[in-house]
């Protein structure tokens, strides 16, 4: 029997990472979940997993011991076959009164961060027998958002980074897609209050929002056989929001 192949879910303590994390182990995944902390909801999800579901505690914007963290991972957990840049922040509010250093954490977190991380976990892919690496984009980095200019500016890099890096590395079997999601059932978009919520709802196709669940459902097919021959693309998932 073949050996369960590991996966590492960034920001995984809550929200859209939690779901990916949750189900990759029930498909059988060993899922490295990392975040600054461990929350009361992924202590629960780990221990329901069968010993799956691994918790490791970092901060992703000291990159700069983001390489032997890498190294720890592989040498407490094995080769690492998937990477899911989940771990992301926004700032909202007008671009002219937001501060210099609130742009730099956006930016360090959403763009560096998982740049210097996929650099670092993608050599082992290259050295052993592939791997996936799975972006987290969003909606937002396309069709642009009201106060959200900086969130868009970097969810819009990251479908550069997916495409660009699909290209260098297809040919040692490393498959790199993004996953765009819309505004997603979370604790994220309770700041919408539900009167933006239901004009979200109104506005998409299927008239309503779109749940982690559907996000970590892609994932999951992306990491699967059924992702396989798909490489360079942007799944888009928003309930029709967009269509």
């Amino acid at each position: 029997m073949a050996e369960p192949k590991s996966v590492l879910v960034t920001g995984a303590s809550r929200g859209i990472g939690l779901a990916i994390a949750t189900r990759l182990a029930a498909a059988g995944y060993v899922v490295i979940a990392l975040a600054r902390r461990l929350s009361p909801a992924l202590e629960a999800a780990i221990a329901a997993s069968d010993g799956k579901i691994r918790f490791v505690a970092f901060d992703l914007t000291d990159t700069d011991a983001i390489p032997q963290l890498v190294r720890t991972v592989k040498a407490d957990h094995g080769a690492i076959w998937g990477l899911v840049n989940n771990a992301g922040m926004s700032v909202e509010g007008l671009l002219a009164n937001t501060h210099n250093s609130q742009i730099e954490a956006v930016i360090r977190l959403n763009v560096t961060a998982p740049i210097v991380l996929t650099k670092y976990v993608v050599r082992g892919m290259l050295a052993g027998d592939g791997g996936r690496i799975v972006n987290l984009s969003s909606i937002i980095g396309s069709t642009g958002y009201n106060g959200l200019s900086v969130y868009g500016a970097t969810k819009a890099s990251m479908i550069g980074f997916t495409k660009s890096l699909a290209r260098e590395i297809g040919r040692q079997n490393v498959t790199v897609n993004a996953i765009a999601p819309g505004f997603i059932e979370t604790e994220m978009t309770q700041g919408l209050g539900d009167a933006g919520k239901e004009q979200v709802r109104r506005r998409s196709a299927l008239r309503r929002l779109a749940e982690a669940d559907d996000v970590a459902a892609m994932t999951e097919f992306l990491l699967g056989d059924g992702g396989r021959n798909i490489t360079g693309a942007v799944m888009t998932i928003d309930a029709g929001n967009t269509a």
